[in-house]
């Protein structure tokens, strides 16, 4: 699609639910092309769940699009459940995925936590990914979890105290500490509350222009609960992976054909990340977009992705 438009709104071919062990059940659909080239979509968070927009990214004439929700997340079972959720299981449940849908390799499409997640998945199955686009690049180290719980409050200082404030004084040195023992209690009086306060913040934070229909997208039960509960549970774990494994991995996958799509004044993962694994990566295809925050949804951001899936219709 030559402007970078969306493509036109399409409805699943084909859904169901994949038991992947433990108590997760993963909901997954596929719409476009059941005879095209293979695409996953990662969706970020974690915990934020994939939505029919997110199918519009790919040309479905030309693209099998896979969508899946991650454990915990969205129309998966059980919403916010955190026992047996972490990032090596995320990345069997790609492969598991794969395996079940009897596709050979795909390109791996992720925004956020997506790019995480996919940067992770592809070192660990290089020969699986045809080719890789990622956008809004988080590789979740800790000076990015300070930046996401702290340093946003030097640009978003409004939306920052409001996310502080549900915390007590005495407990504000750590908030991540004090999130998680309220996002993990047993009561929705508690969880909850906490729950829509996080992702609010969050949501505030996404994109350049204030943006009230992401705030409400947010303010959901579901999404809230999927984003807040996930986020502070794998932010508490450092990910379940090695202080700066997917930087020092990237060895393992220098050689797939990658595009890299980053917001210039993204709050949410700041350029200086994406500067860094391009730094480190110097083959990606990178975009810089001047005029955008985080979202996948602002304009200059929609358009650079579409614009790089439809260059990866060469690769087969």
């Amino acid at each position: 699609m030559a402007d970078g438009a969306f493509y036109p709104q399409i409805d699943p071919y084909d859904s169901g639910m994949l038991a992947v062990g433990g108590p997760h059940q993963l909901y997954w659909e596929q719409s476009g092309n059941p005879k095209g080239i293979p695409v996953v979509f990662l969706h970020g968070g974690p915990g934020a769940g994939a939505s029919p927009a997110h199918r519009r990214f790919f040309d479905p004439a030309h693209y099998r699009i896979v969508i899946f929700d991650q454990r915990g997340a969205g129309r998966s079972k059980p919403l916010g459940e955190i026992h047996e959720n972490n990032t090596p299981a995320l990345v069997a449940d790609i492969e598991r995925l794969r395996e079940h849908l009897k596709i050979q390799r795909w390109h791996v499409f992720g925004g956020s936590w997506g790019s995480t997640l996919a940067i992770a998945y592809a070192e660990h199955h290089p020969e699986r990914v045809m080719a890789l686009c990622l956008r809004g690049i988080f590789l979740c180290r800790r000076s990015e979890i300070d930046w996401f719980l702290y340093g946003i409050r030097h640009f978003m200082p409004e939306a920052w105290r409001e996310f502080a404030e549900h915390i007590p004084a005495s407990e504000r040195h750590d908030l991540l500490r004090a999130y998680y023992k309220r996002l993990t209690d047993p009561s929705p009086e508690i969880y909850m509350p906490a729950a829509r306060r996080w992702s609010i913040y969050e949501a505030r934070c996404c994109t350049l222009l204030p943006s009230p229909e992401t705030v409400e997208a947010f303010s959901s039960d579901v999404v809230a609960l999927g984003i807040a509960r996930m986020e502070a549970h794998y932010f508490s774990h450092d990910i379940f992976l090695p202080e700066n494994f997917l930087l020092e991995n990237i060895g393992r996958i220098r050689h797939i054909p990658t595009v890299v799509v980053q917001g210039r004044y993204d709050l949410v993962c700041p350029p200086d990340t994406a500067d860094d694994l391009r730094r480190a990566w110097s083959e990606v295809d990178f975009t810089m977009v001047p005029d955008a925050g985080h979202s996948a949804m602002e304009p200059g951001i929609r358009a650079s992705l579409v614009s790089a899936m439809d260059r990866f219709r060469s690769i087969k």
